[in-house]
């Protein structure tokens, strides 16, 4: 898999979202400021619900130009052998003979992220994969749960 190529489907469809999220932020605040909203009695709060709405929408549109910003400024260069696992880290984990892969990044966890047919999922330091990954090298046993319970899964690659 190519890391560039993952980041740029990230950075994309961030970019769709924000586009989205914008859009609506624009449209509540119309409606809050439009005319026909003005409460019409004092238990009337159309008008507030919208400036409320549209306040929210505004603020992820912050933060998802910020993710946007965040990946842009991602270092995706090449892991040395040994070297433990950090952001921006492609890291392949295998368990009973499937392998998955996992893209560490600054921000957006959960996302997945597209090379042609191969996929990725995107995970942050934050999160509890993401928090067992750093540090981490190839052979390393990591416990990831699922709804079974803990599944050992080794580092297969760290690229």
């Amino acid at each position: 898999m190519d890391k560039r190529a993952l980041a740029r489907s990230i950075i994309s469809q961030l970019e769709a979202e924000l586009a989205l999220q914008t859009q609506a932020a624009l449209g509540s605040r119309e409606e809050a400021t439009d005319e026909e909203s003005r409460a019409e009695d004092k238990y009337d709060m159309r008008s507030q619900s919208a400036a409320y709405l549209a306040a929210g929408q505004a603020r992820l549109a912050s933060e998802i130009a910020g993710a946007i910003e965040a990946w842009k400024a991602l270092s995706l260069r090449g892991f040395r052998p040994g070297e433990g696992i950090a952001a921006g880290a492609l890291v392949t984990l295998e368990a009973d003979g499937r392998m998955a892969a996992y893209l560490m990044g600054p921000q957006s966890g959960g996302l997945e992220a597209r090379d042609g047919e191969s996929i990725a999922t995107v995970v942050t330091g934050a999160s509890p994969l993401g928090r067992q990954l750093v540090g981490r090298r190839v052979g390393d046993l990591v416990h990831i749960a699922d709804r079974l319970g803990p599944v050992l899964h080794r580092v297969a690659t760290v690229e």
